[in-house]
């Protein structure tokens, strides 16, 4: 049976909008909405965002259309684990433990994606970079390791307006996902993940300060890496 055929089948299982709690009981759920190539709702260390498969155009477009967001404008993905980001991004340059030290955590490291990046060219088209996530939070990890691909990641909400610590921020967006999975008032505040360019040798650039600016300095400054106005 074909793949497309697969995702007919679970598609037809999906009801838009559906609340559910981010708990291990509903990991297979997701799994399977990703797998189908829907997009979903999720509690991350910082933010809700809206997931989907990274290497699924229609998954990604869909992201794109309930946001109202230019196409032009870069997504990020999540990953499950640390080990997973040289399937993705050029990770050869970073002194051993660095990543470690980041991650899990509320930072987005930017990477140049090198020619042995397993990630579909129709996602950041034209970018030779990507920001990649591995967030502190059980559920989404265990959602993309299920998934055995990236998830291409952004803040639930749309473009422009305020992100979103609640669900019942992003209400008027919950009919246009699979599923929209419930962890509560996250406390991180709305500044969103610190976003750091790793992409050149020895040095890093903050590209936006977020919630972990001076952890994340402070570890990058141990490892003698440089910080490049």
């Amino acid at each position: 049976m074909s793949q497309s055929v697969d995702n007919s089948e679970i598609r037809s299982k999906v009801r838009a909008g559906v609340i559910l709690p981010a708990t291990d009981d509903h990991i297979e759920e997701a799994i399977e909405a990703i797998r189908a190539e829907q997009v979903i709702a999720v509690p991350t260390d910082t933010l809700y965002g809206f997931a989907c498969d990274a290497c699924s155009a229609e998954a990604v477009n869909k992201i794109y259309e309930i946001k109202g967001r230019k196409q032009t404008s870069p997504l990020a993905i999540s990953v499950a684990d640390v080990s997973d980001i040289s399937c993705f991004a050029t990770v050869d340059h970073l002194p051993n433990g660095l990543l470690d030290s980041l991650l899990p955590g509320p930072v987005t490291v930017v990477l140049r994606r090198g020619d042995s990046s397993i990630l579909d060219k129709s996602l950041n088209p034209g970018l030779d970079s990507i920001g990649v996530r591995v967030p502190d939070f059980n559920f989404i990890r265990a959602v993309a390791r299920g998934s055995v691909s990236a998830l291409a990641l952004t803040s639930a909400n749309l473009s422009g307006q305020p992100s979103s610590v609640s669900i019942k921020d992003f209400e008027n967006l919950w009919q246009h996902c699979a599923y929209v999975y419930d962890g509560g008032v996250l406390p991180s505040g709305r500044a969103g993940s610190t976003v750091v360019d790793l992409i050149k040798p020895g040095l890093f650039k903050i590209l936006r300060p977020g919630s972990a600016r001076q952890e994340t300095t402070a570890i990058l400054e141990k490892f003698c890496l440089e910080e490049v106005p």
